[in-house]
């Protein structure tokens, strides 16, 4: 079973939506995966997504009301096979934290897994509007969808 964990920078906005969509997508697709999400700073610890992020995601049929914010360990490394980050600061702070090769070789960009090479970030919707919520959920869903046609033409 592949682990997969999505990172940012509060866990409240882009990877607890990338978790929620995942679980959504193994629900619907009966995957076998491990997923979690988790922040690179303590801001939000134990705290629910950002009521923007529940919202958008709600909308759109995905439900992130059970999630909880954590701040990524170390341990993590260890724990989970992909350890994907939503952009290029924090891919930083958790390469920084990375032990050895192994483990820096399980982190990526998380739009690198479906558009590889081209380092897009997904951008932080936490100061933005609506829209731009919509736009992040439609971006990261479509991500999603196409990690797992990969995963599933690669077995």
């Amino acid at each position: 079973m592949q682990k997969i964990l999505f990172v940012c920078l509060g866990n409240i906005c882009r990877s607890p939506l990338a978790e929620g969509i995942m679980l959504h997508l193994k629900q619907k697709n009966n995957l076998q995966l491990k997923i979690d999400s988790a922040g690179t700073a303590n801001y939000h610890v134990n705290e629910a997504p950002d009521p923007r992020t529940i919202a958008n995601a709600k909308k759109n049929g995905v439900d992130l009301s059970a999630l909880r914010a954590r701040q990524f360990q170390v341990t993590d490394f260890d724990g989970f096979d992909k350890i994907y980050v939503m952009d290029k600061n924090n891919l930083k702070n958790v390469l920084s934290l990375a032990k050895d090769q192994k483990h820096k070789e399980k982190v990526s960009l998380f739009l690198n897994s479906v558009y590889p090479g081209k380092d897009l970030e997904v951008p932080d919707p936490y100061y933005g509007n609506e829209k731009e919520f919509e736009d992040v959920f439609q971006l990261v869903y479509k991500a999603c969808e196409l990690y797992i046609t990969n995963l599933h033409s690669s077995n």
